[in-house]
């Protein structure tokens, strides 16, 4: 990361302005996974007035090198003081729509992660109310111990779901060879991304990485 000497008056700005967004709505569809997101257009209507009312700004510059391509973030204060960042993604071909692919999804990532604006069901977990403890009862005679039934593999991050759907894109997979690629990833137990476990989400994020890496004649 790179910043200007002082980022005092920014840092206490972007805190306000923060404390002012509402989470990205997921209003975009992606056809592939049969789910919803929140795309570029939707992030820049919730920091747009947050910012402009705590004298924020910022700017994307497109960046390439060596087969990746992305941008750098810079997020600005009216101060005179700001910070930046870049991040870049593998093109899938060496050409303008592979380009411009990258370039497109990097502005979001970069950008939702930089501002620290969530998606509006990031912290559907943490509003869920907890259930309230029962009173003590009176003690009772211990039920024999049943056996342990064995532990649910942990689902899918929000994170590597991202990944997934990016890395899928790069690689123009089509419906039929998406479907395919979920079920080897799950050992043929479902065909829907939110439904892999973290393991299993690991593995084809790791097997989409190396289709993209390989090299081509």
């Amino acid at each position: 990361m790179n910043k200007s000497e002082s980022i005092k008056h920014l840092a206490t700005s972007l805190n306000k302005a923060q404390s002012e967004m509402s989470g990205a709505k997921k209003t975009a569809r992606n056809p592939f996974f049969k789910s919803s997101y929140a795309n570029l257009e939707e992030v820049i209507h919730c920091i747009k007035e947050p910012f402009a009312d705590n004298g924020l700004s910022f700017a994307q510059f497109p960046i390439s090198t060596d087969g990746f391509a992305g941008v750098e973030t810079i997020i600005m204060h009216e101060s005179g003081e700001w910070i930046s960042n870049e991040f870049m993604l593998k093109v899938s071909k060496n050409d303008p729509q592979g380009m411009g692919s990258a370039i497109t999804y990097s502005r979001r990532y970069a950008l939702q992660a930089a501002v620290g604006c969530p998606s509006e069901d990031d912290d559907a977990n943490a509003a869920t109310p907890r259930p309230q403890a029962k009173p003590a009862a009176q003690a009772q005679p211990k039920p024999k111990a049943k056996p342990a039934a064995p532990a649910k593999p942990a689902p899918s991050s929000k994170a590597q779901q991202d990944n997934i759907t990016a890395l899928a894109e790069q690689l123009n997979l089509d419906d039929d060879r998406l479907s395919k690629s979920l079920e080897w990833a799950s050992g043929g137990s479902c065909s829907i991304l939110s439904q892999l476990s973290q393991t299993e989400a690991a593995k084809l994020i790791a097997e989409l990485t190396r289709q993209i890496q390989k090299p081509t004649n």
